[in-house]
């Protein structure tokens, strides 16, 4: 899955992963979109962000 990386922050997501590719500084997530996964979760430990590309080790 590639998903464009935007300068502005997707309103309303916040991500504090910092070591996502898409991490944007204020803890705001960059990506065009989200993806999150499994379908049929019963709870947040479920839950996985499918949109999370490892960082190519520099900080943002």
């Amino acid at each position: 899955m590639h998903i464009e990386k935007n300068n502005q922050p997707l309103h309303g997501v916040k991500c504090v992963v910092n070591t996502c590719h898409y991490h944007v500084l204020g803890d705001h997530c960059g990506a065009t979109k989200i993806e999150i996964q499994p379908r049929n979760a019963s709870s947040t430990e479920e839950t996985d962000c499918a949109t999370f590309r490892p960082n190519n080790g520099s900080m943002q």
